[in-house]
């Protein structure tokens, strides 16, 4: 991990409830703000939801899941989550990305453990229609992030499984408002979780954030492509609405970042120089997987970054006068990982193998921090 250089670190200075620094060579004080995602693992409360499957995670059902189990899975979700940008930001981050929750009670119950009670956290959450009943949700902190609108974007799967189908979700209003289709169309043989989009505005700038949980591997390489297509159809109208705005694109892509639903589809690039306009993508996880060999999880003993946080190219730049990316980072702490046995040095899961290990996710969280000069 990359540290400040001990002349700007004996700067630092909190600042309006954030960490900002000094540099005493351009005399400008920079505001740091935290953007995190992270995959919870199968939160889900112990009542179950009208016609949803999720049997295996109620007290009689094959996680045995009661009481003390849900329990122990919001305090250990509330320390990873209250522990995220601390390093650099002591309030953590302004916005969290989650995906895997069940409902709204299990956000208002994890928002009321000790270790976030105190932080001030809202939440965006909308019923979905995955068959197992988990959803994307969103975490902002209203100090920094002031909302203005949510929708959930659905996902549609083309009868043809045609990938650039014209069966996008979304449609843009007469007042040039981009607005969200509340039914389904399309296939359904593959229906999941929608792209869960955001605008509002952070440290004074218009943001939009999509909050994604892309089709499973088990569903083919196809149906995460056509959720790629749908998400950068969808920027592109976002971009239109409001050609300032700038775009953070994070969740679970059940992809790596050189799969063809990040890279075609999306249309991410992999290095500044091949960012051409404000609206192109640029993906900073290429080399943090392909040259530092780091992931998110562990699947037959190699590294997957499926959990990605990607944004518009007006986030790249020198001029700190407006929001710029700063760095990325994985959240790792030794006690999010296996410490023995046969899956050493994996991700510390919930179950597995039909046993209980109140560990925490199979997915380790990832963040980037943004960051503009104070006035």
């Amino acid at each position: 991990m990359k540290k400040f250089t001990p002349w700007l670190t004996l700067c630092a200075t909190l600042l309006f409830l954030c960490s900002s620094f000094v540099n005493h060579t351009e005399q400008k004080r920079l505001a740091l703000y935290g953007v995190a995602f992270y995959n919870l693992e199968n939160l889900f409360d112990t009542v179950h939801d009208a016609g949803k499957n999720d049997y295996e995670y109620l007290p009689k059902g094959k996680n045995r899941w009661g009481k003390m189990k849900y329990e122990a899975k919001l305090h250990n979700m509330a320390r990873v989550l209250s522990e995220l940008c601390t390093d650099k930001l002591p309030v953590g981050p302004a916005v969290i990305g989650l995906s895997e929750v069940e409902n709204d009670k299990a956000l208002s119950d994890l928002l009321n453990e000790p270790a976030l009670k105190n932080r001030g956290y809202k939440f965006v959450d909308f019923p979905g229609v995955d068959r197992r009943g988990v959803e994307c949700a969103f975490l902002y902190n209203p100090r920094f992030f002031q909302m203005e609108r949510s929708f959930i974007v659905p996902y549609y799967y083309d009868p043809e499984g045609k990938i650039d189908s014209d069966l996008l979700g979304f449609y843009t209003d007469e007042n040039g408002q981009v607005q969200a289709y509340e039914e389904l169309k399309g296939d359904t043989t593959h229906i999941t979780r929608g792209f869960l989009v955001m605008q509002g505005k952070l440290a004074g700038e218009r943001m939009f954030f999509i909050v994604n949980h892309w089709p499973s591997r088990a569903a083919g390489s196809e149906a995460r492509e056509r959720a790629g297509f749908q998400v950068r159809c969808l920027k592109d109208a976002l971009m239109k609405q409001d050609p300032a705005a700038k775009i953070v694109i994070m969740g679970d892509m059940n992809d790596d970042p050189s799969n063809k639903s990040m890279t075609e589809q999306l249309g991410c690039k992999s290095k500044t120089k091949d960012v051409k306009n404000p609206g192109d993508l640029y993906n900073p996880w290429y080399d943090t997987l392909y040259k530092l060999g780091q992931g998110t999880l562990l699947y037959d003993g190699k590294w997957n970054l499926f959990d990605q946080i990607v944004f518009t190219g007006n986030l790249l730049g020198n001029d700190r006068s407006t929001l710029k990316f700063y760095r990325h980072e994985i959240f790792i702490r030794d006690y999010l990982f296996q410490q023995d046995g046969r899956y050493k040095g994996s991700p510390l899961r919930t179950h597995a193998g039909g046993t209980w290990l109140n560990g925490y996710s199979d997915h380790l969280p990832t963040y980037i921090y943004l960051v503009k000069e104070l006035k």
